[in-house]
């Protein structure tokens, strides 16, 4: 098909998980309690590390940050995905779909970034914990939090700078409940081969240096772990771990499932699942699983609850 010979698209349409009606009103009110309680959950993780003088260590600066970048992330593909739920069709502009999969792409990689710091953070901990304080200074936690934004939006543009690259004419339904890069490169043409590979190079790196800082760093934690005498020492190493290795394996193993799946197979329930699983359950569960396995974070919410309110 020539480029000439059609009309160009300017909106898109999403057509969502489901069009049984009954279903849509019992997801509506499902996600939008998820996206509350994430929305709260995080938030209140940003206010307690803020507020509690204890939390004011670089493992818990990382970890609201984290919180953020959930919260973003999930509020570039929840409204979307709820607005979808309640009309019969669902139109996005061209411009809203582009952001979409920007922000989405952005704050998606920060996550991997932000697991990754949070694994070299615990390796500085437990590795060289009389150093801590000099190789996790307040610069070097800056330089991390720079070096993982940067790399975020550099990936983002990748996707979306190959995107607005193509023409997009014909058919502009989109078989998901977001704008995601995959089903927008299957409405588009070009000639330009470009956008089959700098996309999945970029975010192939972007893995494989976040998999490799967190399997290092875990392989060097293990070794210090294992040299500690004390079961009680081993216990409490450990567990300035679970909760991290809890968040990292909940997100790379839905998105590396994502990911390794064959193009074929691309926008199927499957795909979706899974998808609403890593965009909009684990921002939900992150929170929950830093507050409810990390004893610090839970005393240090006691210590809040009583000073604001020493009555209860």
């Amino acid at each position: 098909m020539s480029v000439n010979n059609c009309t160009a698209v300017t909106e898109f349409i999403i057509l969502g998980l489901t069009d049984d009606p009954i279903l849509r009103v019992i997801l509506f009110v499902i996600f939008l309690g998820v996206y509350i309680i994430t929305l709260i959950g995080n938030l209140s993780i940003i206010i307690l590390i803020r507020k509690s003088s204890q939390l004011h260590t670089p493992m818990y600066l990382f970890l609201s940050h984290l919180a953020f970048v959930d919260s973003a992330y999930s509020s570039t593909v929840t409204p979307v995905m709820l607005k979808n739920f309640l009309l019969d069709k669902t139109i996005i502009p061209l411009e809203g779909c582009m952001s979409q999969v920007f922000f989405g792409a952005t704050f998606g990689t920060a996550e991997y970034f932000l697991l990754a710091v949070m694994a070299y953070d615990r390796y500085r901990a437990i590795c060289n914990p009389l150093l801590y304080s000099i190789n996790m200074s307040p610069k070097v936690c800056t330089l991390l939090l720079i070096i993982s934004y940067l790399g975020s939006c550099i990936n983002s543009w990748a996707f979306t700078g190959c995107l607005l690259n193509r023409s997009f004419c014909g058919p502009n339904m989109i078989n998901h409940f977001l704008c995601d890069y995959s089903p927008l490169l299957k409405l588009s043409y070009s000639e330009d081969n470009l956008a089959d590979i700098l996309p999945s190079a970029s975010a192939g790196l972007v893995m494989v240096i976040t998999v490799l800082t967190i399997i290092i760093s875990y392989v060097y934690i293990l070794f210090s772990v294992l040299k500690i005498s004390s079961t009680e020492g081993r216990s409490k190493a450990f567990s300035t771990c679970t909760s991290h290795l809890t968040a990292v394996t909940l997100f790379y193993g839905t998105t590396t499932f994502i990911y390794v799946m064959p193009k074929s197979s691309y926008s199927t329930d499957q795909n979706k699942v899974v998808s609403v699983f890593y965009s909009v359950m684990i921002p939900m569960l992150n929170p929950l699983i830093y507050s409810l396995r990390n004893n610090e974070v839970k005393g240090a919410l006691r210590k809040l609850i009583n000073k604001k309110y020493p009555f209860l």
